[in-house]
């Protein structure tokens, strides 16, 4: 990620480019590039410094991570053993800034990062709810969000999630489709609100009814039979790893199950939103299908003790 920063870096420094239009293009590029790559190292308190080693070397002045200013003499020592001498003078020298030239659509690269901003803010939460990240973590994200005005309105799948919660009194998430469309899922007594909700979208985008089941209750509840009996889990809900399962199960003797499995390859990219945090199998699952999924930092239970 640093690797990839420090080349787009370079291809967007106002220093690049002649024209005083294509300057002031660069500048405002290079302003969305470093609060993306802020909201992405939150927790590692990266500051931003001059960087001395380019200054003394060109008389510019750029701007570069303490982190890459602090192992610059090391790296350029390494360098100097292997090969004699080091290629760079400078931490801003070293392979930075050339990929920017890659992007062919930098309205599409903007959006994509205020939604990776807005993520990594409730990703944040999550982290500081579990005690995995303390406060100026999620103030430092704060910040990024007001400098790039990302608020969660950006994602539709927020509200839709916190007013299905609402409106239920249970659990609830939602996913923003490839067509645009927001579907809905929500915990029952069977299904999970993340098992629900991959179910839902399924079906959206196979032109089934929601209200049809492809998994018969016959099915589900001998699974959560065996979880609670023979398991040992207090929660007799299916996952949605073991919701996908049950459907391919159902799909041998059910062609609607077999046709809503064939979806799961373009659920990627999609964007889902749930109102209490998820285990980690089902953000796991969710992880590996290539949907993109935040919560609100908010336990689905009060208990003194959380996994």
């Amino acid at each position: 990620m640093r690797a990839a920063y420090r080349r787009l870096v370079k291809t967007c420094h106002p220093d690049q480019f002649q024209d005083p239009q294509r300057q002031k293009a660069a500048q405002e590029q290079l302003l969305q590039l470093n609060l993306a790559y802020e909201a992405a190292t939150a927790d590692l308190n990266d500051v931003n410094m001059i960087d001395p080693f380019h200054l003394e070397a060109y008389g510019k002045t750029t701007v570069n991570y303490n982190r890459d200013v602090e192992i610059f003499p090391v790296l350029a020592a390494m360098f100097r053993m292997i090969q004699g001498e080091c290629p760079y003078k400078s931490p801003t020298d070293m392979g930075v800034n050339m990929a920017g030239f890659a992007i062919v659509d930098d309205a599409v690269c903007q959006e994509a990062s205020r939604m990776e901003i807005l993520r990594r803010y409730y990703t944040g939460c999550v982290e500081r709810a579990k005690g995995q990240a303390d406060e100026c973590v999620v103030r430092k994200l704060e910040l990024v969000m007001q400098q790039a005005g990302v608020t969660p309105d950006i994602c539709p799948a927020v509200a839709a999630s916190l007013e299905k919660a609402e409106a239920t009194g249970k659990p609830a998430g939602a996913m923003v489709l490839p067509d645009g469309s927001v579907v809905t899922g929500r915990t029952s007594p069977l299904l999970g609100a993340s098992a629900a909700l991959l179910l839902n979208a399924l079906k959206k985008m196979a032109g089934i009814d929601h209200k049809l089941d492809l998994i018969p209750p016959s099915v589900i509840e001998p699974i959560s039979a065996m979880k609670t009996g023979c398991l040992g889990h207090r929660n007799p809900r299916l996952h949605s790893d073991e919701v996908l399962i049950a459907l391919a199960i159902s799909g041998l003797t059910n062609p609607l199950a077999a046709m809503v499995q064939a979806q799961l390859k373009n659920l990627r990219g999609c964007e889902a939103h749930f109102s209490v945090i998820i285990s980690e199998e089902d953000a796991k699952l969710y992880k590996r299908l290539g949907i993109n999924v935040s919560c609100e930092a908010k336990y689905e239970v009060k208990s003194l003790y959380h996994k």
